[in-house]
């Protein structure tokens, strides 16, 4: 079950950092007890992350960056409900 929908706004939680980590050539959520390193789909998404942007303005995002228009929803949503289970994100709405 998810706690968001296409109106929500996303933030990475404060609890993490999200950075690129040259080492692993990767982007990594940092948090005090260690790190995880993502995919490069895991990255693009939680880079538009910001607490700015709604869930659709993500999707939307994404599928124009890589022009998949109406492609990518599932795997967002996907995603960030895995994203959520994991407490890397604070939603708003």
């Amino acid at each position: 079950m998810n706690n968001f929908n296409a109106e929500s706004v996303i933030a990475i939680s404060e609890k993490f950092r999200l950075q690129w980590e040259e080492a692993q050539n990767c982007f990594v959520l940092l948090y005090p007890e260690g790190m995880v390193e993502l995919n490069p789909s895991a990255g693009e998404v939680l880079q538009l992350c910001d607490g700015k942007r709604s869930v659709q303005d993500i999707v939307d995002a994404l599928n124009e960056k890589f022009g998949k228009p109406e492609g990518l929803e599932a795997d967002v949503y996907e995603f960030l409900v895995e994203a959520d289970n994991n407490a890397w994100l604070r939603i708003y709405g």
